[in-house]
């Protein structure tokens, strides 16, 4: 399929998925909490804090042209008000040898993990949570603007309100709909005032990442929770400055079901799915970012994949999915990159070590291995650059 001129290709991690060590957050002791739905420990990740120039090297030498990765605000603000040179430092180092491999970088600030100070003070139901957001926003802003080309302010606010608040299988882990509905409304108003604090402090393009499934389901309640996880989100960006880009994220076709007790009902059982037993459903990418067209961003499809051991099924799925990215974009939607998650199987949060969204293996000594999907990726990569 042709895709424009300079569509960017590549893939996606988070800093407490893979770096290892981060033992200053609230998904630490969650997972430390034998209560909780964890199931282990993340423990030394896949050691990318102390591997990363290697990673991003083997990224490149695979065809990707960009990168999508996150900073552990836990590191760079250990204590309220006190920030560390030593993380911003390795943050540098980081940045600067993402540059040095050509992959263009797209930088998420916050990707699920809080400072343990700060969720011990209430997390995002905390009276001044969005202001130390945006000082912490800010803060990083100054300090490496100049390697953050893309910046992604929070990954996937309506999947944190939902997991933590409604499901409780994610921080906090609480079971409370007016919680669930509050927190999505903190999170989208925390993008919103991140964004004039990153302009002023130097500016960069700015973005927020958000999980859409595509809903299915009886009326009115489907209308009721599309507008808590999708249309909540786009609608809350759109006539405003919300950004300069989207980051959509999409895995799944997923059921709603008002007698559940979370709302929602397991796919069918003539539907495929995953390990993680979400319903695979390619064409519902092309209908979601029909949808998010409509905020008038141009997109970056900043996560999708699938949790398999079969590898066979994931370059199906890369297939399928990218061809319905090419179909969008013939239809009119400004969709400039695809990012698959993941590059590496890594730490899939209560899920723990056991989902494989990884294009590379990484063996008990940290040692990687593509798979064979990952060069069918540089595949489609070359193929999707030089038609």
């Amino acid at each position: 399929m042709t895709f424009p001129d300079g569509f960017l290709w590549g893939s996606a991690t988070s800093a407490h998925q893979v770096e290892g060590g981060n033992t200053n957050n609230d998904w630490w002791d969650f997972e430390q909490t034998p209560a909780s739905a964890a199931r282990w420990s993340s423990g030394d990740g896949i050691d990318h804090f102390h591997r990363y120039a290697d990673d991003f090297a083997l990224l490149a030498s695979l065809g990707h042209t960009a990168h999508r990765l996150s900073l552990e605000w836990s590191r760079i603000e250990p204590a309220p008000g006190q920030f560390s040179r030593a993380a911003i430092g390795h943050y540098r180092r980081v940045l600067t040898e993402l540059a040095a491999t050509g992959m263009a970088g797209f930088v998420t600030l916050h990707h699920f993990t809080l400072p343990r100070w700060l969720a011990a003070r209430g997390g995002w139901l905390a009276s001044d949570a969005t202001d130390l957001f945006t000082r912490y926003c800010a803060f990083v802003t100054e300090a490496l603007g100049d390697l953050m080309p893309y910046l992604c302010t929070i990954n996937e606010p309506q999947m944190i309100a939902l997991h933590g608040y409604l499901e409780g299988y994610h921080p906090p882990g609480l079971t409370n709909p007016a919680l669930w509905r509050r927190v999505g409304g903190v999170l989208l108003d925390a993008h919103l005032a991140a964004v004039p604090a990153i302009r002023a402090a130097g500016g960069t393009q700015i973005g927020l990442a958000v999980q859409l499934p595509l809903l299915d389901g009886p009326e009115p309640f489907l209308s009721l929770m599309r507008h808590e996880i999708v249309d909540r989100y786009l609608d809350g960006l759109t006539g405003v400055d919300g950004g300069d880009w989207l980051g959509v994220q999409y895995y799944r076709k997923q059921w709603v079901d008002p007698a559940s007790p979370f709302f929602f009902a397991p796919p069918p059982p003539d539907v495929p799915v995953t390990q993680m037993g979400w319903a695979v459903h390619p064409d519902g990418l092309r209908e979601i970012l029909h949808r998010a067209a409509r905020v008038g961003l141009p997109i970056y499809v900043t996560e999708n994949g699938i949790a398999t051991e079969d590898d066979t099924e994931r370059i199906a799925y890369l297939r399928s999915h990218v061809a319905a990215v090419g179909q969008a974009i013939a239809e009119g939607v400004d969709v400039r990159g695809y990012l698959h998650w993941s590059a590496f199987d890594n730490f899939e949060w209560s899920e723990g070590y056991r989902p494989r969204f990884g294009l590379i293996a990484v063996d008990d000594d940290f040692t990687r291995h593509p798979k064979p999907s990952a060069h069918a990726f540089a595949g489609i990569i070359r193929q999707g650059t030089h038609p």
